[in-house]
């Protein structure tokens, strides 16, 4: 019997590292963009370009979609000013106007995204810390 409740013991604290391993993964960004992304999609983030200032636009929509609405704050770089859509196409965030025209196109990268304008400048998105 003890034999029993030390093997119990020894598969629940391997279980309990695994998801400590998963939940590092998880906090260190490194889990799949298509888990990550879409989870964390909704709230504010900071678009960012070589030689312009930052804006901040808002994304909306639900946890678990793959769309959803945005709400640039204006000041934006380029045409990002009238950002008004979201996609994620497998590990590809797109960012469209309200004709569906692409502003953008990015890849989950560290804590946020990498990418570029449709003009071809590099450009950034990057969740906006809370205090």
């Amino acid at each position: 019997m003890a034999h029993r409740a030390m093997r119990a013991a020894r598969i629940a604290a391997a279980g309990a590292y695994a998801l400590g391993l998963v939940a590092c993964a998880t906090v260190n960004n490194q889990t799949p963009a298509s888990q990550t992304t879409t989870d964390l999609m909704a709230g504010r983030w900071i678009l960012a370009e070589p030689n312009a200032p930052s804006c901040g636009i808002n994304f909306n929509g639900a946890p678990g979609v793959q769309q959803g609405t945005l709400a640039p704050e204006g000041g934006c770089p380029e045409k990002f000013y009238l950002s008004r859509a979201w996609a994620l196409d497998g590990n590809t965030l797109i960012v469209r106007d309200d004709n569906g025209a692409t502003l953008g196109q990015f890849t989950f990268a560290n804590d946020g995204f990498a990418g570029a304008s449709a003009a071809g400048t590099t450009a950034t998105l990057t969740r906006q810390q809370t205090p």
